[in-house]
């Protein structure tokens, strides 16, 4: 059962990362199949840069494998692309452990409108939910009528409790009765979806502070998890969302949309390398089950495919 889920969860990730694994992994091997030389070295780190792995990551990666070819001129494509699997790997950080002791455990879902926070939000519940944990949504972004409104219409679909606000009510009580909510009723997770702001407005970014100050009235250690969504379309741009959101709610990992719909699969590594911060779920389409787990080996393993 665990390998079928594997293998289809790999299988998806080849199919998302389609666009990018062909752009890597088929010119790569084409560029070592002939001999390889400060040209095709050159080439190789523009392959590296195209797919939004990133200048630093880049660099790096055709520095390692120019050392190695120095020290050994007869290395196959094969180990030398093993190479830069195992470097990409070492240079991600670990997924955190996910400490469920306090009940209910807290998600706070983050992140500028338009990256599919509140459809995120849902798909993150009906996981929990088909994995035998009850769920309770909180609405707390009070801001969009039609966000409540998608949120409730995928509570009653999943059959799944929620919290929410009237119109432009503060968002920080919403927060705090969906605890009290979780808390009362007996909920095993409480996921509140907060409402889409650009990371530039200072004052939006703050009301998102005392978010968090009127969780922790309810838990002292809440929200135990605050994920931002991001959309993997954006490139480069996703990464100074990810900085700001960060500064004002200390992140505990990401959720990555879109990722079918770009050619650069490589913003998902370049993200956790320069923000340190691990992908958490990856978003492998539109239905309510493409929103799979990220592992690193297996990502990495489809890029290169």
């Amino acid at each position: 059962m665990v390998f079928n889920f594997l293998k289809s969860s790999y299988q998806s990730l080849k199919k998302v990362l389609a666009k990018t694994g062909s752009l890597l992994g088929n010119k790569i091997r084409a560029l070592f199949v002939g001999e390889i030389d400060e040209e095709s070295l050159e080439k190789l780190e523009k392959l590296f840069y195209e797919a939004d792995l990133g200048v630093q990551m880049a660099h790096e990666l055709t520095e390692k494998v120019r050392q190695l070819h120095r020290k050994n001129s007869k290395l196959t494509g094969d180990q030398l692309l093993d190479v830069i699997k195992n470097e990409i790997l070492k240079s991600l950080p670990p997924l955190s452990s996910i400490d469920k002791k306090s009940v209910p455990h807290v998600i706070l879902i983050v992140g500028v409108n338009g990256n599919g926070k509140t459809t995120s939000c849902a798909k993150l519940a009906k996981r929990f939910k088909d994995a035998g944990q009850k769920v309770l949504l909180g609405g707390a972004d009070t801001f969009r009528a039609a966000a409540m409104e998608q949120l409730e219409l995928w509570a009653s679909r999943l059959q799944i409790d929620m919290v929410k606000g009237s119109a432009k009510s503060d968002p920080a009580a919403v927060a705090f009765d969906a605890l009290t909510a979780g808390k009362a009723r007996g909920a095993d997770v409480v996921i509140v979806d907060t409402a889409g702001r650009l990371h530039t407005k200072t004052h939006l970014m703050q009301e998102l502070e005392k978010i968090l100050r009127v969780c922790k009235k309810v838990d002292p250690h809440a929200p135990h998890e605050i994920l931002l969504v991001l959309d993997a379309t954006t490139g480069q741009n996703a990464i100074d969302q990810a900085k700001t959101f960060h500064q004002h709610t200390p992140l505990t990992g990401l959720i990555l949309t879109k990722l079918d719909g770009t050619a650069k699969g490589g913003i998902v590594l370049s993200i956790q390398r320069q923000l340190a911060l691990p992908v958490k779920f990856v978003g492998v389409g539109e239905g309510m089950d493409d929103l799979e787990p990220f592992d690193s080996t297996q990502f990495v393993n489809a890029l290169f495919e």
